[in-house]
């Protein structure tokens, strides 16, 4: 009987060991160094604003996401805002806060993304649940596929009311960023110049929403697709215009084969970086 309880703990051991050295995940700093969670959380919560940059199907981004929310909440007040919600539908956004329409009112009002229910209705609920604002950043589809055919010259015959729903034009636009840069030679021949310039009005328009509703009191949170601020571009950039001086931390999802070293490639991504295995099963 003792060699038999002798082998199973000897087991449970090693399968303890082995878990140990298989995690889903590790955090490292700009440089490629590990990190803790809670050395993370501890600057996160010094900051005005919060740049999280998540891998649209991956379940870690969408937990650390949650988790980052509910452990700054506890800690200082907190507003959200993510470029998966469009200006325009604000108020449907704002209406389900309020439970003044259920989630099938907002699903039938706002045009949520189809990962919507597994990965950003987490989010709001818990924004619901905790009196949080949460703030649509994005400009509407249409508009950024007006920008991608005509350049920002299309922003020209937009109504009044149109125009709210966009950062302030005229647009201002760096085209020797290196992550616009990247993103047509990415694209090859089937990317443009306007191509760009529609990304580049997402960015803006995402960072004049966040200054929008920028409160001191308020640590803002917001999310997008990393490529959104990855090497302090994109949003960033556009915050850094309005204020050189604000406070901004960047977090961006990376995936490797090997997580227990941070590639050079992804050096300075973000001021932290969220190395997930490859494989990880996506939520579509």
């Amino acid at each position: 009987m003792k060699k038999a309880i002798g082998i199973i703990v000897c087991w449970l051991c090693s399968f303890g060991i082995f878990a140990q050295h298989k995690p889903a995940y590790i955090l490292y700093n700009a440089t490629g160094k590990q990190v803790s969670y809670g050395k993370m959380l501890k600057e996160l919560l010094k900051q005005e604003v919060v740049l999280f940059g998540e891998i649209h199907n991956n379940p870690i981004s969408h937990w650390l996401e949650l988790k980052i929310a509910k452990d700054c909440g506890e800690r200082r007040a907190i507003l959200l805002g993510a470029e998966m919600f469009e200006r325009d539908n604000q108020q449907p956004l704002n209406h389900y806060l309020e439970e003044k329409i259920t989630a099938k009112g907002l699903d039938s009002l706002a045009r949520l993304w189809k990962n919507y229910k597994t990965d950003y209705a987490p989010l709001v609920n818990y924004a619901k649940e905790n009196k949080v604002g949460f703030v649509a950043t994005n400009v509407p589809r249409k508009l950024a596929s007006m920008v991608s055919k005509g350049g920002f010259e299309a922003l020209n015959t937009l109504s009044p009311l149109e125009k709210t729903w966009v950062a302030r034009l005229p647009i201002a636009y760096d085209p020797n960023l290196p992550g616009y840069q990247k993103m047509l030679t990415m694209m090859g021949d089937h990317g443009s110049p306007n191509m760009a310039k529609a990304q580049a009005l997402k960015d803006a328009t995402m960072a004049h929403s966040i200054l929008e509703h920028l409160n001191m009191d308020e640590l803002f949170i917001h999310y997008h697709g990393s490529y959104h601020s990855e090497f302090h571009e994109g949003i960033m950039w556009y915050l850094k215009q309005a204020r050189a001086n604000m406070r901004i931390a960047t977090i961006a999802t990376v995936s490797q084969k090997d997580i227990q070293s941070l590639l050079p490639e992804h050096w300075g991504k973000a001021d932290y970086i969220i190395c997930v295995e490859e494989d990880m099963t996506g939520t579509y």
